[in-house]
């Protein structure tokens, strides 16, 4: 079958792709040693992973449990479940919660946003059971909403068994879910993301710092989570934002508070330093065309669902490569979305970005005339 690309060389000349060299190759360093029993580093839009160690082993997460349970009530927010300005009653176990505190008191009545912003900025246990308890009717029925989500999001390496991050064998996540979960939260929910920035937040007159010490360090750092139990380490997914260029770096298990700001903000600025994302396809445009068989349309357009970033090594923009490849027999009926086809980026002959190309409208199934006449050609094909 013969597939028209009308626009595949025209995008080439755009982009200025084109093949390098062996002599043009550019030698990356190894990422900086890290302390810690597991981390990983990646682009926010592309998803490429620019460096990592034992990124999927199960560790306890402490308090990085909160970044879930924040994504679940955002949910719950924009599903009109929820209002920022519900009040929420405080339960004694709530109240009684060990560890980290926002110190509300039981049986007051706290809002939405307080609990959120005392859980985010606080790392308050008590504001996390609390927000469980008034969305679920039960901290272990909230659990079971927090796993739901992590098997949407494709966090296939965790499960939760309360809300805030208290030790518990069934309890744990890994390196690279946790980057999973925190693209989704920025991407999805900005308008409450921007909250991980707050370096301090007062409730009940007490006021109280955001653990986060990169917060302070570097003023393109705007989140995400700290956290900490004796047997988790120290632990602490940041992010951020340089030149339109956000990274996400998860470090867990270091030995310190300090030592884990510092292993992030390394990572942090390795990615920075050697890499760069560009973005190369907007979604819903069309990007190529194939034929369709049995159709009431002869064609139709390609393209993809999403914006399509790469990120490769600093200063080789010109040097990578774009390929697109078509299913060979497309059949009618076909509904827009349905995957026929791929796109690559390649750099040094190594994929730095692939995304499915879509069919950007519907194709209904042809008249019998149509439908008999195509089975012919394709019998003959």
């Amino acid at each position: 079958m013969k597939t028209k690309l009308p626009s595949l060389l025209l995008l080439f000349a755009l982009l200025g792709f084109c093949r390098f060299s062996l002599a043009d190759q550019v030698l990356i360093p190894a990422p900086p040693e890290i302390g810690a029993k597991a981390y990983i580093l990646a682009d926010f839009n592309s998803g490429r992973v620019l460096a990592e160690s034992n990124a999927d082993e199960r560790l306890e997460p402490a308090s990085l449990t909160k970044i879930m349970t924040a994504y679940v009530v955002f949910r719950e927010l924009a599903a009109g479940h929820l209002k920022l300005d519900d009040q929420v009653r405080i339960s004694e176990k709530a109240w009684r919660t060990e560890g980290s505190r926002m110190f509300a008191q039981v049986g007051t009545q706290v809002s939405v946003e307080a609990l959120l912003k005392g859980m985010i900025v606080q790392s308050g246990n008590d504001a996390s059971v609390a927000l469980a308890e008034h969305i679920a009717g039960d901290e272990a029925v909230f659990a079971q909403m927090m796993n739901q989500q992590a098997e949407r999001l494709g966090m296939k390496n965790t499960h939760y068994k309360n809300s805030m991050g208290l030790p518990d064998p069934e309890h744990y996540t890994t390196a690279r879910d946790l980057v999973t979960l925190t693209r989704a939260m920025i991407e999805e929910f900005p308008e409450y993301y921007k909250w991980h920035a707050i370096k301090e937040f007062e409730f009940n007159g007490i006021k109280q710092h955001n653990r986060n010490r990169l917060l302070w360090r570097d003023p393109t750092v705007d989140g995400v989570k700290t956290g900490h139990t004796q047997n988790a380490g120290y632990c602490l997914v940041a992010s951020s934002l340089r030149d339109g260029m956000r990274l996400i770096s998860v470090v867990m298990g270091a030995k310190s508070d300090n030592d884990r700001a510092n292993a992030n903000q390394a990572l942090l600025n390795y990615g920075y330093r050697f890499f760069e994302t560009r973005p190369i396809y907007k979604a819903n445009e069309k990007l190529s065309e194939t034929r369709v068989w049995k159709g009431e349309d002869t064609e139709v357009a390609l393209g993809l669902k999403r914006d399509f970033y790469v990120t490769f090594p600093r200063g080789q923009y010109d040097n990578l490569k774009a390929g697109m490849e078509i299913d060979g027999t497309v059949i009618a009926p076909v509904k827009q979305g349905d995957r026929l086809g791929t796109v690559k980026v390649t750099f040094n002959d190594q994929i730095v970005g692939q995304q499915d190309l879509i069919a950007l409208k519907a194709v209904n199934r042809g008249g019998f005339f149509r439908r008999t006449f195509d089975q012919v050609r394709l019998f003959f094909k």
